[in-house]
């Protein structure tokens, strides 16, 4: 894993032997809350193995955000960036294999990253990725059917139809179970 790390953040060997030591690697069970909403994030993860669920109460009621998988990096970016209470909670959602890296350390790599323009770049991208996604993601509510929904995520991410359980599904796409199982049954009888 450190060398998927590695890749993301392109570092020289020299830093890299340097900055190896501030990951820290955990086994953490299903269910396990990471970061709670209303809490200030000191850490990001780094997922090995397993998937993370990232997602909000709204007036007593779960709705899944983000889901993250392997070779993926989580945090609640904004609270760990800005230093104020998180907005969303984080949650495994299967036993996970995770990298851990407490805030600190962290923002001494991104000091060092934003002098090398590679890094620098990389880093940058990243944070447009999650904005991208955000930004669809929001979108397809205004502009999309929730069965358009559901095929989008069949198409483009397969490994949520796969892995994730129904109910987390059905609030990622805005819907009821009862309508997801409508919406999957209606496409079925359609083939």
């Amino acid at each position: 894993m450190l060398e998927k790390l590695k890749s993301i953040l392109p570092f020289d060997d020299k830093q890299w032997n340097q900055y190896a030591s501030y990951f820290k690697r955990i086994q953490v069970p299903a269910k396990k809350v990471l970061i709670q909403e209303g809490e200030i994030s000191k850490k990001a993860f780094f997922i090995e193995k397993g998937c993370i669920r990232v997602w909000f109460n709204n007036d007593g009621k779960d709705v899944t955000f983000q889901f993250f998988f392997e070779n993926e990096r989580v945090s609640s970016v904004e609270s760990f960036k800005k230093n104020i209470p998180s907005i969303v909670t984080l949650e495994t959602i299967e036993p996970s294999t995770l990298w851990v890296i407490d805030k600190q350390d962290m923002d001494q790599i991104m000091r060092d990253g934003f002098e090398i323009p590679k890094v620098r770049e990389k880093l940058i991208d990243t944070l447009f990725d999650r904005n991208i996604h955000y930004m669809k993601h929001c979108l397809s509510f205004i502009r999309d059917t929730p069965q358009q929904r559901y095929l989008h995520l069949l198409e483009t991410q397969p490994q949520i139809i796969q892995r994730i359980p129904q109910h987390y599904i059905a609030s990622y796409l805005g819907i009821t179970t009862v309508h997801l199982s409508r919406v999957k049954s209606k496409l079925l009888k359609g083939k």
